[in-house]
């Protein structure tokens, strides 16, 4: 992250001042490019028109066919298409960063700012697709002798075979987009008793899903493996520097 302090009201007031350094190996371009994209005031941030004609960032771009900066979505297809369009797409939902960071990162919890009514569970992104991660997560779950139920797209219900200290544990996965080529994944506890469904996690899903996990939830180190194959589908983690 660009603000780090190990204070969180001190890392807070970076954010707001835009106090930030740079790691050496930048260049002086990107350096430039990056000032202008952190801006503090949303007014005077650099738009995605101006970094589109920024020398730096076009090198080796290509526009695609019958693409403009100008057009926007409206315009292209009309208020009512659109609707259609998003209404029918078939993808995971999106987390928008500070979901992500909130999420992800251990004492930097703003879900309060988002949906009070949401329950976090067990978290871990990805590189892998959104169906390569919810097939691995079924044939787990099969494995394990627990039922598997589509609740709706890339979220599934995970029941136990076996009655515990309150009913049988009900555990339901989801699967959210943060990039193109980034997903995180939520475990939550649907029914069930608490202590059953944090030895599920840790001694059944941590092992089981180690090929296709990038990071868990509050680890500050990708898991080890770096190519996670799913379905014959190979999933390539970046290493962060």
């Amino acid at each position: 992250l660009p603000f780090q302090d190990e204070n969180l009201m001190n890392m807070y007031r970076k954010v707001f001042k835009s106090a930030f350094a740079f790691p050496p190996w930048f260049s002086p371009e990107s350096k430039r490019l990056i000032s202008k994209l952190l801006v503090a005031d949303p007014e005077r941030r650099i738009t995605i028109p101006a970094i589109m004609r920024v020398p730096w960032f076009r090198k080796g771009f290509t526009t695609p066919t019958a693409f403009s900066i100008q057009d926007s979505l409206p315009e292209m297809f009309g208020e009512d298409d659109l609707k259609k369009s998003l209404s029918s797409s078939s993808s995971p939902a999106f987390f928008n960063a500070f979901e992500f960071i909130s999420s992800m990162s251990s004492g930097f919890d703003l879900s309060s700012l988002f949906d009070s009514k949401r329950k976090v569970g067990s978290m871990f992104t990805s590189r892998c697709s959104a169906p390569a991660i919810i097939a691995k997560i079924e044939a787990v779950a099969k494995g394990l002798r627990f039922n598997v139920a589509m609740v709706k797209d890339f979220k599934v219900r995970l029941q136990g075979p076996s009655e515990g200290r309150k009913g049988k544990l009900s555990v339901t996965a989801e699967v959210f987009e943060v990039a193109p080529e980034v997903a995180v994944v939520e475990f939550s506890k649907f029914s069930g008793d608490t202590l059953e469904y944090n030895k599920f996690c840790e001694n059944d899903v941590r092992p089981a899903l180690k090929d296709i996990v990038w990071t868990w939830q509050g680890d500050n180190v990708c898991n080890g493996n770096n190519i996670g194959n799913v379905n014959g589908e190979v999933c390539e983690k970046h290493t962060i520097s």
